[in-house]
């Protein structure tokens, strides 16, 4: 008898657990007792349905999860846990998804040109001399009408002999807040610090998660909510901030208005999903809300700052 006729026997005990049993499946593991030899066709189902979960789980838990805030977890609370993904699984999935996608598109690579006021602002090696200066920003405001010839010399030698700070005073605090950033990213320690955030701040946000859900227990004392299904809110919540800030990167500029509607409704979301899961008026889940913004905000950027100090120093 060769080995694959014993395989394709069906077994008296289980071969993973050693119980005995009658039927094609184990009554105290659920593993099959009817074995064979893998088959490629099996490993893809294995990966499609128990992993991706598109076999129905992820079509639901989709569904919920982007246009009934709080829906899911009210769903998984209730008991009705298994057509949908599990809410620890959704957290990593969409966070490291965009982990990638902010590490993509903000360190390895450069999509367009920052643009100020309509000039392109254009990083340059530092130790090229010839444009170790950066370009001036464009005027805040443009005049509508042509200048005559003879005066456009004068105006020119006369912007030419202002002094530097009077230069920089005309820019707006915007203008030259990015010509700062732009002008750290040339050097060393900027792109020390660039690369430890991309690398650090991960950690933080993720450390940040059972934080906010100690924000939720704080706002809702007297709820008679227990602290691991705040913990499960804000697994859910916060998975789809994640897809919502992933899917404003993507969001190629050309669409009008697509990036605006996608974060005006990821920064609706929250508060209709705390008020569906935990009730109350609207007026007390916006001041809840308010609240719940400013110490997660403050606690992140705390975070955010030690850990990319940390890093930097190392």
């Amino acid at each position: 008898m060769n080995s694959e006729a014993v395989l394709h026997h069906a077994a008296s005990a289980c071969a993973n657990c050693g119980a005995t049993v009658s039927g094609n499946f184990c009554h105290e593991c659920g593993q099959a007792t009817v074995l064979h030899p893998p088959s490629t066709r099996e490993f893809l189902h294995e990966f499609i349905g128990h992993y991706v979960a598109l076999e129905g789980k992820l079509l639901q838990t989709m569904k919920l999860l982007l246009f009934k805030p709080g829906q899911l977890s009210l769903e998984y609370l209730h008991g009705r846990r298994v057509r949908y993904i599990e809410p620890l699984r959704v957290y990593l999935s969409f966070s490291l998804i965009f982990f990638a996608v902010f590490k993509f598109m903000g360190e390895d690579h450069h999509i367009g040109d920052v643009k100020l006021k309509g000039v392109p602002v254009v990083q340059v090696d530092p130790q090229d001399k010839k444009h170790a200066a950066p370009a001036p920003a464009a005027r805040l405001e443009a005049s509508t009408s042509a200048r005559p010839d003879e005066n456009e010399g004068d105006d020119k030698a006369a912007d030419a002999d202002k002094a530097p700070n009077d230069r920089d005073e005309e820019k707006s605090g915007f203008e030259a807040l990015i010509e700062k950033i732009v002008d750290a990213a040339t050097d060393e320690d900027g792109a020390r610090f660039k690369k430890a955030f991309f690398g650090y701040a991960p950690y933080a946000v993720f450390a940040m998660m059972p934080l906010f859900a100690l924000f939720l227990k704080i706002l809702y004392l007297g709820s008679g909510k227990r602290y691991g299904e705040h913990l499960l809110f804000a697994l859910h919540t916060n998975a789809f901030a994640f897809l919502m800030l992933a899917l404003i990167l993507l969001t190629p500029a050309v669409i009008p208005f697509a990036g605006k509607l996608l974060f005006l409704w990821l920064a609706f979301y929250l508060p209709i999903a705390m008020r569906r899961v935990y009730g109350g008026s609207r007026k007390l889940t916006a001041l809840r809300w308010g609240v719940l913004m400013f110490l997660h905000l403050t606690a992140l950027t705390v975070a955010i700052a030690g850990t990319v100090g940390i890093g930097a120093s190392h």
